[in-house]
């Protein structure tokens, strides 16, 4: 943007280089952060600092925590037969807020996307051989998700785990029709799934 005093243009192109935050948004944010009392705005900036500071990967499953081990990989109720494989922390952080799983985790860094540029050795393969390496866990659960990405990457772990781990069980979440809802209103590709993935009753 132009015309801007250099200090708020600073701000600007920063807060702009944020997912999903254009030049006008972050303007706003900018012109929001010179109205907050000076109390607030270093608040605001040492929590920024302390973010990166504080924050650290576990070195177990490649969560962000400020410990390390994580809470989880710590947390000695844990189930440590089973492991559920996830793309991202974000996915971690939703399904500990479902509940019903109280195994343990590990977070690929990402999922397999040759268009973008993701292969094989972009994802923290290493850091899973070196875990299930330990001869502790009998099961690990494929949670990635059903979009193109995720199901390359579910193909490629489960020929790997074949391959290298032969006696370690591999499942992924079900796949179909939501609850509450109706046959006649699911797409295409829902009743496929949910066709493929039956469960006896």
């Amino acid at each position: 943007m132009v015309n801007l005093p250099q200090p708020l243009q600073d701000v600007v192109e920063r807060l702009s280089s944020l997912p999903g935050v254009g030049p006008k948004s972050a303007l706003r944010m900018a012109m929001t952060l010179l109205k907050w009392p000076e109390p607030q705005a270093r608040g605001l900036g040492q929590s920024i600092l302390s973010l990166r500071e504080n924050l650290s990967i576990c070195s177990v499953c490649g969560s962000l925590s400020d410990s390390d081990p994580c809470s989880i990989c710590a947390d000695p109720r844990r189930e440590t037969g089973q492991l559920c494989v996830v793309g991202e922390w974000d996915s971690l952080l939703v399904m500990e807020e479902a509940g019903g799983y109280g195994g343990r985790y590990f977070i690929l860094g990402g999922l397999l996307s040759p268009l973008d540029g993701i292969n094989p050795g972009d994802l923290e393969l290493e850091g899973l051989r070196t875990l299930l390496a330990q001869g502790n866990i009998g099961e690990v659960i494929l949670a990635l998700g059903t979009t193109g990405d995720a199901e390359a990457t579910g193909s490629y772990l489960k020929n790997m785990l074949q391959k290298e781990f032969p006696d370690i069980g591999i499942t992924r979440l079900a796949q179909g029709i939501p609850l509450g809802a109706e046959v006649k209103y699911m797409d295409r590709n829902t009743l496929r799934q949910s066709l493929a993935y039956r469960q006896k009753i």
